[in-house]
């Protein structure tokens, strides 16, 4: 097993390769690929809720 941390040099070699381009699959254009790194609402409804709750803590602390 080979222990030694990789340094810079020892990917020489791949850096001045030019960037894969798929002949299978088009290029995703940077919206869709934001949308998936996007988070999502795993509980749905749940910000509307905490958003509510908060107005109505804000209108206690103004009384």
């Amino acid at each position: 097993m080979n222990n030694r941390n990789p340094k810079i040099e020892d990917y020489e070699d791949l850096m001045e390769l030019n960037h894969p381009v798929s002949k299978k699959h088009p290029r995703m254009d940077n919206l869709s690929r934001a949308a998936q790194f996007a988070p999502f609402a795993a509980l749905t409804g749940f910000g509307g809720l905490i958003t509510e709750r908060e107005k109505e803590t804000e209108e206690k602390r103004s009384r």
